[in-house]
């Protein structure tokens, strides 16, 4: 018998933990968190072998034969499959220009080398799945500072009082920013949860504030000004960092703890002792911006506001607060060299309109609006879009109503899906190339930018299983076949030294943990000139480029709509043990939860008739599944609560298929319901029936 011990970085969700696998006879047996986790890790990251050792994922190429969504394939080599695709994505630029391919992903950081093809074949269409997940964020983040919300960082591990609102941090897993939380805890800090339900935080918090639906807007506004009003702010910081004070000041005078709790359900005095437990704690808070915040008209405000109250209490750049995130650079060390930097930036207008058209000028264009580019591909307005690749990204599951999405795709000519595992939208593809999952292929490095920079490294644990590639390998393929002759690389380790090249890392560097930190010591950087990226240099209110396209900075408030009689406004989150959509069939973690179910309140529940583990009826726009009731006094009567990603119809999937029930399919043409502000889809503006089955 032979053992080796392999790090490199998990896979299972977009955290991408360090992870040490145990690989006993060739087969990952054992798969434990790495340096510096100490050994701790998710249940997903666990269930790890489980995605490799899966029968049931994509095992070589296939292009479709029957209709889309049929699900007849023919099977074919890489050298048929990439041949296919490069002759494809060639006529469709030649007949309908440069900018006719549209592609989005997930996100992360090993995007380099299959951007730099994209910037190689001329498309500006580069998008990710933000738009359903943290776009609004990023977007408030800039309106106020000038820079995204990767600019600042969250140093948990100092903090005296943290808030979680729309950041569900013990369920959505960040293993490292869970240990941080726990350590803060038991250090004295204090914890306030703001949610529509108690959730895994809310039980460990000192303030649970189990907020009306779609007000957290309203609590915000209320938040800042007792803030103001009981002078309980930072003055020294507010005087030499933030622009148009008096403005804000007077925009918050008429939302008063009382006013907000006619329209939040919660108790004046309770948001009173809160403002000035936060100001005991200033400037070493954490009130987090939210991590998917697609979910209301005005997400994007109370996001916004939740960066100016951070402000207000001095926490931007403080320790225990919010630091600025450090790059290889602020520390000294040279950053890897990236592919994108050999080929120009595309020169075309975005189909999505980021940064041309009127309203939309204002956004982030990185990766954009990908749910505007599929209305391109409707109207073919600026121009047509023909040729779509998702890599990793199941977007007929991500947003709203998937019968809707998918006839957004139907001008669209070439349809394909890079995916380690089935999907919806996989289903529906031209094409399928199978990504080697992360256990079996290796990346580009990737920058871990934070209080201590470093550099990380994913190798291939084990051989692939199957005739599946890794991502590189599926883009260098391409690349040789439009002609992109400095992408054409057929071994990884001349991609590590191209980026490793004069930063003075070598690739054996690597190999004790993985990772390469470029700092000795956390590094706080102090607020300066410069910090900010706004035209004052300060943390502006008021947002020109906001303002610029007829939406104001300080919106004022909506009250939310009520449901209509006897129906429920439909909520969804996350859970530890669940990525998504993307593990429901990974037979270890579907062991353990099988089915989602439906949080409903016991006064509702008690009128229907319905009992926890009932089953019950959900229903909306011809969509109506099946679901396990769960009857809680600790979820809001006005909405329902179920864990997102469940059911999967498709043939493929044995363990998944017809287990729980799907949110997105209860929200009709939902995509088109999006906040004007940040971006991201309004997601929980939708109301259900339940009754009991």
């Amino acid at each position: 018998m032979t053992k080796e011990y392999v790090y490199s970085i998990c896979g299972m969700c977009s955290v991408r933990c360090p992870i040490k696998v145990e690989v006993v006879d060739g087969k990952a047996e054992y798969i434990e968190g790495g340096v510096p986790l100490k050994g701790s890790l998710c249940p997903r990251g666990a269930a790890g072998t489980a995605l490799s050792y899966d029968e049931e994922r994509p095992q070589y190429p296939m292009v479709r034969t029957g209709k889309r969504g049929e699900g007849k394939w023919k099977q074919v080599s890489w050298d048929e499959a990439l041949d296919y695709v490069a002759d494809e994505l060639k006529r469709i630029q030649d007949t309908y220009g440069k900018d006719s391919v549209l592609f989005s992903d997930r996100g992360g950081p090993f995007r380099d080398f299959y951007r730099a093809f994209l910037r190689g074949i001329g498309t500006a269409n580069y998008n990710n799945h933000d738009s359903a997940c943290a776009r609004n964020v990023q977007n408030a983040a800039l309106s106020v500072f000038g820079f995204g919300r990767k600019g600042v960082s969250y140093d948990f591990n100092n903090c005296k009082h943290i808030v979680l609102q729309q950041r569900n941090v013990m369920e959505a897993i960040n293993v490292s920013e869970v240990n941080a939380v726990l350590n803060a805890l038991d250090k004295g800090a204090k914890l306030s949860v703001v949610d529509i339900r108690a959730n895994v935080p809310a039980t460990k918090a000192d303030n649970f504030f189990m907020i009306r639906p779609g007000t957290d807007y309203a609590f915000n506004l209320a938040v800042i000004h007792v803030l103001i009003n009981e002078e309980l702010y930072d003055k020294e910081f507010v005087a030499d960092w933030l622009e148009d004070f008096d403005t804000l000041k007077d925009f918050v005078r008429q939302y008063t703890p009382e006013w907000a709790a006619e329209e939040t359900g919660l108790d004046a005095d309770a948001i009173r002792d809160f403002c000035r437990q936060l100001a005991e704690a200033a400037p070493s808070v954490i009130w987090h911006p939210g991590w998917m915040t697609a979910r209301y008209n005005d997400s994007f405000y109370m996001t916004r506001t939740i960066y100016l109250i951070n402000a207000l209490l001095g926490a931007i750049g403080a320790k225990g607060g919010l630091p600025f995130m450090n790059k290889p650079g602020d520390v000294g060390a040279k950053g890897l060299q990236s592919f994108m930097n050999l080929y120009p930036k595309p020169e075309g207008k975005r189909a999505d309109g980021i940064g041309w058209m009127d309203g939309r000028k204002h956004f982030d264009a990185g990766p954009g609006l990908v749910h505007l580019a599929y209305e391109a591909a409707v109207d073919e307005k600026p121009y047509p879009i023909k040729a779509y690749i998702a890599q990793r990204h199941d977007p007929l599951m991500a947003f709203p109503d998937s019968a809707d999405v998918k006839a957004m795709w139907d001008n669209i000519e070439l349809l394909v899906a890079a995916t380690f595992s089935w999907s919806d939208t996989a289903w529906n593809a031209d094409v399928v190339l199978p990504i080697s999952p992360y256990l079996e292929r290796d990346e580009i490095i990737m920058t871990k930018n934070g209080p201590k920079p470093a550099l990380q490294m994913r190798k291939r644990a084990v051989q692939p299983l199957y005739d599946t590639k890794a991502v590189w390998e599926i883009y260098a393929g391409l690349a040789k076949r439009m002609g992109l002759d400095e992408l054409d690389y057929d071994n990884i380790e001349d991609i590590w030294k191209f980026q490793l090249d004069g930063t003075g890392v070598s690739i054996e560097d690597f190999a004790k943990t993985g990772i390469v930190s470029l700092a000795s010591e956390p590094l706080y950087k102090p607020v300066k000139e410069g910090s900010f990226k706004t035209p004052s240099g300060k943390i502006q209110v008021i947002d020109a480029k906001l303002e610029g396209d007829g939406l104001p900075s300080l919106k004022p408030y909506v009250s939310p709509e009520r449901p209509p009689e006897g129906k429920f406004r439909i909520t969804f989150g996350r859970c530890a043990l669940h990525t998504q959509g993307h593990t429901v069939n990974n037979s270890l973690l579907f062991e353990r939860m099988p089915e989602n179910t439906l949080w409903i309140n016991t006064a509702r529940a008690d009128k229907l008739g319905i009992a926890t583990d009932d089953y019950v009826k959900v229903s909306n726009n011809g969509y109506e599944a099946k679901i396990k009731a769960f009857v809680t006094d600790f979820v809001h009567p006005e909405c329902v609560f179920m864990i997102h990603g469940f059911g999967h119809t498709l043939p493929c999937e044995s363990r998944a298929r017809g287990k729980g029930a799907a949110d997105n399919e209860l929200m009709p043409k939902g995509i088109r319901k999006w906040d004007r502000g940040g971006g991201a889809i309004a997601m929980q503006e939708h109301f259900i029936e339940v009754s009991k089955a």
